[in-house]
């Protein structure tokens, strides 16, 4: 898992590197997403008993202890705050100081909300309660105590927004309740112009330099090499991965980039950065020895080691 987020957080920070040319450094670093990016927010008060996030051996190898992230050490974000010379942002449901960073990003997050789910008869799969719109919320509720009300759009154009990855999990839990591909890859340009409205949200409220991830490469993961693995050689790629389930993500990453493309054009003044964690975790998994051998310790992964045909994940359904 660490190696993903060190590359995760590498992409991030090259994508940055165009805006903290011009600014030099950042008052912030507010962030919004789900696993790979929530700081504890789903553990405040206590991480639910199921949650193993909150257990050892989560958090040992920088913190010392579990803190909700689901790694041994830091999440993206976390690397991309050291980047940039700011704390590590807390969780904004822990309260405190925020005037530095706050993380709305929450385990399970989706970029849809409930109705949605309950549109499409799914609501007894999404368990938190945590979407886009509400980390958005959670993100406005802070602000009187960050930068007053007539100071915001100056104070938040110099600081760093970080939003996503979404729309994972919105897929996660159709394909999880055995929904087609064809009905899943059907969601996808409902999710992405959700994740550009919120976008658009933010934009208006005030942030300038917002980088924004695509999803991750889901045919590779273990859980679907081992839930929808085939018999026949051609559902896999070079890689030893799902094609139909990469197909998935990169349709998803293609109309991202396309909408955010038009979303720059309607909003000159921002900077408004793609983030390309496919691209970065398909580089490792086929040169996993260009990382040391911490890279291609199979423990180490979410999803790896496809090419041996053996996997390794533990997934309780929620």
């Amino acid at each position: 898992m660490r190696a993903v987020l060190l590359l995760a957080a590498a992409a991030l920070v090259l994508c940055a590197h165009a805006a903290a040319a011009a600014a030099q450094r950042y008052n912030a670093i507010y962030s919004f997403g789900d696993s790979i990016s929530d700081t504890g927010n789903l553990c405040v008060g206590g991480c639910p008993s199921w949650l193993t996030t909150g257990q050892p051996p989560y958090g040992k190898t920088f913190f010392g202890r579990p803190t909700g992230r689901c790694s041994d050490g830091r999440v993206v974000v976390d690397f991309l705050a050291e980047h940039f010379g700011l704390p590590l942002p807390p969780a904004s449901k822990a309260g405190g100081d925020f005037k530095k960073g706050a993380n709305m990003a929450i385990i399970g997050a989706t970029s849809m909300d409930a109705a949605f789910f309950k549109s499409i008869g799914l609501s007894d799969k999404i368990w938190n309660n945590g979407p886009l719109d509400t980390q958005i919320q959670w993100f406005r509720q802070l602000l009187p105590s960050v930068c007053g009300r007539d100071d915001c759009k100056n104070y938040l154009s110099k600081s760093l927004f970080v939003v996503g990855e979404f729309g994972g999990n919105d897929y996660n839990a159709p394909l999880f309740a055995g929904r087609s591909m064809s009905e899943v890859r059907g969601y996808v340009p409902r999710v992405v112009s959700k994740i550009v409205r919120g976008l658009e949200t933010l934009i208006r409220t005030g942030a300038v330099d917002v980088v924004v991830p695509g999803v991750l490469p889901i045919g590779c993961f273990p859980i679907y090499l081992t839930l929808y693995g085939s018999s026949n050689a051609g559902d896999y790629d070079g890689d030893g991965c799902l094609k139909s389930y990469n197909g998935l993500s990169s349709y998803h990453n293609s109309l991202l980039k396309r909408s955010l493309s038009n979303l720059q054009r309607t909003y000159p003044h921002a900077r408004i950065m793609y983030a390309d964690f496919y691209s970065q975790v398909t580089h490792m998994l086929r040169s996993p020895r260009n990382f040391g051998k911490l890279y291609i310790t199979p423990i180490n992964f979410i999803f790896f080691y496809a090419r041996n045909n053996t996997y390794t994940y533990k997934y309780t359904y929620k």
